[in-house]
């Protein structure tokens, strides 16, 4: 028999019973002291009756209090003894919440693995309401802006004054706003509109698209370059053929000619000589026609020499990547680059925030851009007093940052924005690709060569991994 009917049935048969006791006592005038114990009995089986009556709202009170509350621990077997009809309730409330628990589980993971890509993607990323509080920010988001927090837009007015209106700007704007973090980033800054549970929220990204711009820069000047040298050397080739031709055509069929008329000429008298003009006057061409063909052979060989030098800009090898100790290749270098300008008495001096401190880069191709960049900077100080140049290697968040810096004349402005451009130079003598070679170089390794410089006061070159 069912549990739970027996104990509604001994209950309300007790209560009977007691009911027709009290009455009965009553009624025959009974001392109130026997009536007492009955009265008791009889409340404490009424209210007994009530909470065994009403324990399944009770129960399905506590169900209901779980799912709002998402405590999904709670468990409903206690009063499964009481009846087939219970214990199936509690079955049913159990596996409920047990596809509660699942699905929060599932949830929180899809959540947490959400959460991860949203952390490690190159793009920043942050979301922000219309008080211009910030909900989510990413890591990169951080990165590209200098901080290590970010509750609210207010927070950037320190910074990145301007950021703020660029945001809002971007939130009106079907395109992609820019804006200029410094020399070494410039950000595309993209926001979207979406509501989240009634409330307006923007979703903002941020591309530092410097990298990409000089990347393409970079391909047009190789597209360029090698279109200008292929048409150079094809002109300049044969030219330089053809006069080699002609200048052996002067030296072997001309020149005996013209040396033999003017032996002819030495032992002649003047009215002779006034005769046989005509053969100096010859014999004098020649000797210009051989210079000049002698001249455009040479000229155009150093073309020819000058235009094969820019190949190298067009193949450089991928980088071979490995683990490449700071402090080590800094004092290789210095080692090097000393040994090279001897007669240069510049002090070089290296500084290493860890001797630990490691980078994942391919060494030679990293020693030819700081050999390069001491070079230059060896040669900006031939007439500095004390001269000196300082290599030192930091930490900044993620970055490695390897900086070469100098007591020099510095750079003037107009001219520090186009010394990565391939072909400029400041120099009487140079090709003007060494800091372009470098720029790419830096860019295969997945990072960027930048410069400062205040005039009259030195230049600095940073390498950042």
């Amino acid at each position: 028999m069912d549990r739970f009917a027996i104990g509604i049935g001994w209950r309300i048969a007790a209560l009977v019973a007691l009911t027709i006791a009290l009455t009965y006592f009553y009624l025959e005038g009974s001392n109130g002291i026997l009536l007492f114990p009955m009265i008791i009995a009889h409340l404490f089986i009424s209210v007994n009756l009530y909470r065994f009556v009403t324990s399944l709202n009770r129960k399905l009170t506590r169900f209901l209090e779980s799912v709002r509350y998402s405590d999904f621990a709670v468990a409903f077997r206690a009063d499964s003894n009481l009846g087939t009809s219970f214990h199936e309730l509690n079955d049913q409330f159990n596996e409920v919440l047990d596809a509660f628990r699942q699905a929060r589980a599932e949830k929180e993971a899809n959540l947490h693995y959400v959460n991860t890509i949203v952390q490690h993607v190159s793009v920043g990323l942050l979301t922000f309401d219309a008080a211009g509080q910030v909900e989510l920010v990413n890591q990169s988001a951080l990165r590209l802006l200098g901080t290590y927090r970010l509750r609210t837009l207010n927070d950037l007015n320190a910074t990145h004054p301007d950021l703020v209106d660029a945001l809002k700007s971007a939130a009106n704007s079907p395109t992609p706003v820019s804006y200029q973090t410094g020399t070494d980033g410039e950000l595309s800054v993209r926001c979207t509109a979406v509501r989240l549970r009634g409330r307006l929220v923007t979703v903002a990204s941020l591309q530092n698209i410097r990298t990409e711009l000089q990347q393409r820069e970079l391909d047009a000047w190789q597209n360029l370059t090698k279109v200008l040298r292929h048409e150079i050397m094809n002109s300049i080739t044969p030219i330089v053929s053809l006069a080699g031709t002609m200048r052996d055509i002067v030296e072997t069929d001309l020149v005996p000619i013209a040396e033999e008329s003017m032996a002819l000429e030495s032992g002649e008298t003047n009215e002779q000589k006034l005769i046989t003009s005509l053969p100096s006057f010859f014999a004098s061409s020649v000797t210009d026609l051989r210079d000049a063909l002698m001249t455009i052979e040479q000229r155009g060989a150093g073309v020819m020499r000058f235009v094969d030098a820019y190949r190298h800009f067009t193949t450089i090898p991928q980088p071979i990547f490995a683990d490449v100790s700071i402090d080590q290749l800094l004092r290789h270098v210095v080692q090097l680059t000393q040994a090279n300008n001897q007669k240069h008495a510049v002090e070089i001096t290296t500084k290493t925030g860890s001797p630990n401190l490691a980078v994942r880069a391919d060494a030679d191709q990293i020693e030819m851009v700081l050999i390069n960049l001491l070079k230059n900077a060896v040669e900006s100080l031939d007439n500095t007093p004390d001269p000196t140049i300082h290599l030192e290697a930091i930490t900044d968040g993620p970055r490695v940052i390897i900086s070469v810096s100098d007591n020099g004349p510095g750079i003037e402005p107009e001219a520090l924005e186009q010394i990565f451009i391939p072909f400029y130079t400041t120099k009487k003598t140079g090709s003007g690709i060494g800091l372009s070679l470098s720029r790419q170089i830096m860019q295969l390794h997945g990072g960027q060569l930048t410069a400062t410089s205040t005039p009259g006061e030195g230049s600095t070159f940073n390498l950042v991994f």
